[in-house]
């Protein structure tokens, strides 16, 4: 299979997308990186780079990635956010972890926030969750359900109080 050739073809996987840790607060908007390729307090950058920003794009769809390459003396991240003003930070003679963790820190979600979001997306999106504390408090709210028997009488043959065995009446 194509799709595995290369190096490190671990990363193009969806179970190695969906492990990433990154996810942005609602307020970022674009995210770039800057770094030297080769130079060696760039390397946790760089590695950075190859390891996480795949992950990065996965989780955050609605963010702008950029990465400029050999273009300035020093590796650092620039933030933007959407009410116009801009957030920098160093990686100079950093490791890919220590990256990792300095910009799930100050740029990520917490987990109680991800956590709360899943519930309510789940919560939201599944048509089949009703009763208390759901949108529809009973399922013949729903399109296509039988009427509550409380509000509409069901017709005879639905009841099974006057069942009529081979049509005999």
């Amino acid at each position: 299979m194509g799709f595995l050739i290369g190096e490190a073809p671990i990363r193009r996987t969806l179970k190695y997308l969906n492990a990433g840790r990154i996810v942005f607060k609602d307020q970022i908007k674009i995210f770039s990186i800057n770094y030297n390729h080769g130079a060696k307090s760039h390397q946790g950058a760089q590695e950075f780079v190859f390891w996480h920003f795949t992950q990065i794009q996965y989780k955050n769809p609605n963010v702008q990635l950029q990465v400029f390459r050999n273009i300035t003396p020093t590796p650092f991240i620039t933030t933007y956010l959407d009410n116009g003003s801009e957030m920098l930070i160093d990686m100079d003679n950093k490791s890919k972890d220590d990256i990792l963790e300095h910009v799930v820190k100050v740029l990520g979600k917490s987990d109680q926030v991800l956590k709360a979001e899943a519930i309510a997306r789940e919560k939201k999106d599944n048509p089949a969750n009703f009763g208390f504390k759901c949108e529809k408090h009973c399922i013949c709210q729903i399109p296509g359900q039988i009427p509550c028997p409380g509000l509409v009488r069901l017709p005879d043959f639905m009841r099974g109080k006057k069942m009529n065995p081979q049509g005999v009446n």
